[in-house]
């Protein structure tokens, strides 16, 4: 299972430490990170505010751009739009979050995207040593230092999450 999705396939290429988490999804789950986080916390013993969720975000110039936040917490529009640089964003459309992204909505990945997207992470993951996000595919968590996933997305950190 060692490269069975892009990020993994990425992670393992760059000789980046990680460690890959499973669970089952539940096809009925209505928020993917919240599942995702419900899952971690009681089988790892993290805190929710580790386990992180990607956000695919349309710009004022109609491009994309990513956003990393925690599954606890929502995106600041605002203050996503300050650290991505452009006046406004919204959500991007699930189609062209999926076709930009290469993966399944509820399973992007910030990591081993088709496109490398301009990308801004809350400053929270910062204060732990790891946080958990999206492999790739509902059900498939990976779990690396906050640092390597900054570098290896090129990202920018702010407070970017509605406190």
């Amino acid at each position: 299972m060692a490269a069975s999705t892009p990020a993994l396939a990425l992670l393992t290429a760059r000789k980046v430490a990680h460690v890959v988490h499973t669970y089952d999804h539940d096809p009925r789950a209505q928020s993917f990170g919240e599942e995702a986080a419900q899952v971690l916390v009681d089988r790892l013993g993290v805190r929710p505010e580790q386990v992180f969720k990607t956000l695919i975000v349309e710009r004022a110039d109609r491009s994309l751009a990513v956003a990393i936040v925690p599954v606890t917490g929502m995106l600041s529009l605002k203050a996503a739009a300050t650290a991505l640089s452009t006046r406004k964003i919204a959500m991007a459309d699930r189609a062209a979050a999926e076709r930009s992204s290469g993966y399944v909505f509820g399973g992007i990945s910030p990591l081993g995207q088709r496109r490398s997207l301009p990308t801004a992470i809350d400053d929270s993951a910062l204060k732990f040593e790891t946080i958990l996000c999206s492999a790739g595919r509902r059900g498939l968590e990976i779990e690396l230092a906050p640092a390597d996933l900054v570098r290896l997305t090129r990202a920018t950190t702010a407070p970017i999450a509605a406190r």
